[in-house]
């Protein structure tokens, strides 16, 4: 059962992470065309990482897992990417991880 667990985390963390690039996509590329195939592209792969780490893990588990991924990826991205203020992202890492802990125990 631990293995299986792995899995779908993996499964979570691929969705989390598809998410923050649809996100990056969105904002990088100025073509509209190749933007919204990226979207889209990027979304589509997204929900089916997510629907497999559902086949796993509990609705919860998966949840907070892909939403700590992309709020993590998102905000990292922002800040390397396109500067944005780190301030918001630092104090809510904190609550994020601590529910996450919370939540695994």
């Amino acid at each position: 059962m631990e293995g299986n667990n792995r899995i779908g985390y993996a499964w979570a963390v691929s969705a989390g992470l598809t998410a923050a690039l649809a996100a990056i996509s969105a904002k990088r590329f100025t073509s509209q065309i190749i933007r919204y195939g990226f979207v889209v592209l990027f979304n589509a792969t997204m929900w089916g990482c997510y629907i497999n780490s559902l086949k796993v893990l509990s609705s919860l588990q998966a949840t907070v897992t892909n939403f700590a991924t992309n709020f993590l990826t998102s905000g990292l991205a922002g800040y390397f990417l396109f500067e944005e203020a780190l301030s918001f992202l630092v104090s809510r890492t904190y609550v994020v991880f601590n529910d996450f802990r919370a939540e695994a125990i």
